[in-house]
């Protein structure tokens, strides 16, 4: 299908509105009808342009992210994953944080939506941390053969899931640093 060009301004827009709805009614309840009368836009212009509501709601939780992982590079992993977090704002990571757990609902009823998640959220950040872990490798601060290395995204995602959880506390930037520093690095012998 040929896509229309948006501004990048009116996709914004769009994709805000994507993320309050989310947040109001959550990803089953989510409806391409509701997003086109929120945005006074046609069904037919949302499709034409995002092709399913997975990739709708999952490109709106991309959106407003800073650049990928692979573009950080401090000259050392510990830096590296300081500045990553550093690009973090702590309100917005308790609502990226409070609609992922949500969305992580619907993954196991939707296909599509684990699909989307995969592809267009997790897999360009799996790529980012690996050429960050990469480097740190080549520079010599981590061995190739460290078994940890295979869990860092385990750890991560381990870390905002669990706060909540175990805490009942929102993730913050000031929690993440303390646990990379307190569990990821010393669990890759940094």
């Amino acid at each position: 299908m040929a896509r229309t060009r948006l501004t990048p301004e009116r996709e914004s827009e769009m994709y805000a509105a994507v993320l309050d709805l989310l947040r109001e009614v959550g990803y089953d309840a989510l409806t391409m009808d509701a997003v086109a009368a929120r945005t006074r836009s046609s069904k037919a212009t949302l499709y034409r342009q995002w092709g399913s509501k997975a990739e709708l709601a999952v490109k709106a939780l991309r959106h407003n992210k800073p650049g990928g992982l692979a573009e950080i590079d401090t000259g050392s992993l510990r830096g590296d994953f300081h500045a990553a977090l550093g690009r973090a704002d702590d309100c917005q990571m308790e609502k990226d944080s409070a609609l992922m757990r949500g969305l992580m609902h619907a993954v196991h009823e939707n296909p599509d939506l684990h699909q989307a998640l995969r592809e267009l959220l997790i897999e360009p950040e799996m790529t980012g941390l690996d050429t960050l872990l990469r480097r740190a490798v080549d520079r010599g601060e981590l061995r190739p053969d460290n078994p940890a290395l295979k869990y860092v995204p385990h750890m991560l995602i381990g870390a905002f899931a669990a706060r909540q959880l175990v805490e009942d506390r929102a993730v913050d930037r000031a929690f993440l640093i303390d646990y990379v520093d307190s569990v990821i690095l010393p669990a890759l012998g940094v």
